[in-house]
């Protein structure tokens, strides 16, 4: 082994320890490089708009495929994972609205951007001067595809990453960075013929296994969609009127999910005993009170009250 090779294993070492340190699940590392093998597959998603209305996904094609657009001189991604599964929940019987996991507590960019904030901090604090930015999904990073080449789990046949040890339910986060760093491998894919999450999807949003078409999807309806909801898909919600959890809950590495250890996470309080009345009746001032902080808010009250209305109509 070469002295530059130790120095890499020391400091990947030292970004690992400092990841769990700071709270995060797990944490893997890739060399920052061009997407070869996404390339292609992101240009024709496209060109089948298979993005909706999520012109987003369009922009920023070539940062999107090369973390080197992103960062002068990176040299690095670093990866992290970071458990959202909850112990508390709303009221889930067969009639009760529903809304995702991921929406129970605080926003996860706001609580993911801070901690990425002070893990750049503290490698610039052991190692010195290094040009490094964190990056959570609204920015152009595939981030489920960095994580699966650090080697914390794989990308399923419902297109979200599968980590053996906690399931699925669990944000992603990146640091690219200019340091060099030794890279983990990717890991093998456990799906095997198991088709569970394309078979209970009720709009068919996975077209085929490791595609979805976004445009179907439960979640892009609730959340992206900012004009009427088609009628063809009435009927078809079983009651998710934000985000959709059907094709993780299916899944059956979800019962490696464990509760998450991040405060900010847990469920708004006034939510644990919210009724389908209060979904029904819900004012500005409700709203803005218990979603202030909340992934929701970027439905607005309207766009929150269109899912209630479509789908208790």
């Amino acid at each position: 082994m070469t002295s530059n090779d130790f120095i890499r294993q020391q400091r990947s070492q030292f970004v690992k320890a400092k990841a769990v340190e700071l709270g995060f699940d797990f944490c893997g590392i890739s060399t920052a490089e061009f997407l070869e093998e996404e390339a292609p597959r992101l240009e024709n998603w496209l060109n089948q708009q298979m993005h909706g209305q999520m012109h987003y996904m369009a922009n920023h094609f070539d940062k999107r495929l090369d973390p080197r657009k992103l960062v002068d001189g990176a040299k690095s991604v670093i990866s992290v994972l970071l458990n959202y599964y909850p112990e508390k929940r709303p009221p889930s019987t067969e009639n009760d609205l529903k809304l995702s996991k991921y929406a129970y507590g605080t926003d996860y960019h706001f609580v993911l951007k801070d901690k990425l904030k002070e893990f750049v901090s503290q490698i610039q604090q052991e190692i010195g001067e290094v040009n490094g930015r964190g990056f959570v999904d609204s920015a152009p990073v595939m981030d489920k595809v960095w994580a699966a080449k650090s080697g914390l789990g794989w990308v399923g046949k419902h297109t979200n990453l599968i980590n053996r040890e906690i399931g699925s339910f669990f944000f992603i986060g990146e640091i690219i960075c200019d340091l060099e760093l030794w890279p983990d491998g990717a890991m093998k894919d456990y799906c095997g013929t198991c088709t569970r999450c394309v078979d209970a999807c009720p709009t068919d949003a996975i077209v085929a296994p490791y595609v979805v078409d976004g445009s179907k999807c439960i979640s892009y309806f609730t959340i992206e969609l900012k004009e009427a909801i088609p009628a063809e898909v009435k009927g078809k919600f079983e009651n998710w009127i934000f985000g959709c959890d059907i094709c993780q809950d299916v899944c059956p590495w979800t019962r490696f999910s464990r509760p998450h250890q991040t405060p900010e996470f847990n469920l708004h309080p006034e939510l644990a005993e919210f009724t389908n009345k209060d979904w029904e009746e819900i004012t500005q001032e409700v709203f803005q009170e218990i979603f202030r902080r909340s992934a929701v808010k970027r439905t607005k009250l309207e766009g929150l009250q269109r899912n209630v209305a479509f789908v208790t109509d």
